[in-house]
């Protein structure tokens, strides 16, 4: 069905007469007898009846004009849906997240952009780099944040901001001293980590073999909360994102344990497919992650 002839027979009919159908449309009378005489013989039914004064539609072009409504109706929706995704009143936005930035940094660009974009719905899942870099790969998701090694050729890795990493102890720890901890007696101190795929955990064992010494975790901890509480009771010491232990670090739960020799700095990255172009309401999201990174 040529919808060029649909939509001037919807004219017509909307107008009960040709003239009106033509004036709706800007173009000349005859072009528009002739048209519609086309599509009646294309459709092999008449759609009207030609009276003295105007066109009465006959059963066919009744049912045909029902269905010419619904289809421009929906055209009408769908042109309004684009206007609406270009200017961000709506859209989805599927993201993941490693374990440091979905819980310390995230929670705030997303409440910022909620409040700015409420039409646009946002998912967050929660999980360590090497998965996130996986579910990338396999479509799952638009965008990921990872601190972390890089690790496949196809993804493409934007720093968006820097993090340090700190050796943290309970208050009260024997490691604490007026000194600076030497690489030596930190080599001696049972140190909690996260699981094998994390990327805290991975930058970790890479400066630490840089600097000669043998990483063997006393324990292995699934999420960055319970190696912090964990550490808080005496239990060992951990080396965590600053960004993750600053609540702690006010309220004085936790300390930072200098370590002569020992200074961790990562790049947080963001994480896409390469040659991915992003949607409307993914590139308006990013500035709000850029501004949820605490100043140093």
């Amino acid at each position: 069905m040529n919808l060029n002839h649909l939509s001037i027979f919807r004219a017509v009919a909307a107008a009960g007469s040709v003239s009106g159908g033509a004036r709706e449309l800007h173009v000349s009378q005859s072009a528009v007898s002739k048209q519609l005489g086309e599509f009646e013989r294309t459709l092999g039914v008449a759609l009207f009846q030609r009276l003295p004064r105007g066109m009465r539609l006959t059963e066919a072009g009744r049912l045909l004009f029902g269905y010419a409504n619904r289809l421009f109706a929906i055209e009408a929706e769908a042109e309004q849906a684009l206007r609406d995704l270009r200017r961000v009143a709506r859209g989805r936005i599927a993201i993941g997240a490693s374990r440091t930035i979905g819980a310390y940094v995230l929670p705030k660009a997303l409440a910022a952009y909620r409040r700015e974009h409420p039409g646009v719905e946002l998912s967050l899942q929660v999980e360590n780099t090497q998965a996130i870099e996986d579910k990338l790969l396999a479509g799952e998701i638009d965008i990921g944040f990872a601190e972390g090694i890089e690790r496949s050729d196809v993804l493409d890795y934007q720093v968006f901001a820097q993090d340090e990493l700190v050796l943290i102890a309970a208050p009260r720890h024997p490691a604490i001293g007026p000194k600076a901890l030497t690489l030596a007696a930190l080599a001696k101190l049972p140190l909690l980590m996260h699981e094998t795929g994390s990327g805290t955990r991975a930058v970790t064992e890479r400066a630490l073999t840089e600097r000669g010494l043998v990483v063997r975790p006393a324990m292995t901890l699934a999420s960055t909360e319970a190696i912090k509480h964990t550490v808080a009771t005496g239990a060992g010491v951990a080396i965590l994102s600053a960004l993750a232990v600053r609540t702690e670090l006010r309220a004085r739960t936790l300390v930072v344990v200098p370590v002569k020799d020992l200074r961790i700095v990562r790049p947080l990255y963001r994480v896409q497919l390469k040659n991915m172009w992003p949607s409307p309401s993914l590139e308006a999201f990013l500035p709000f992650v850029r501004q949820a990174v605490p100043a140093s």
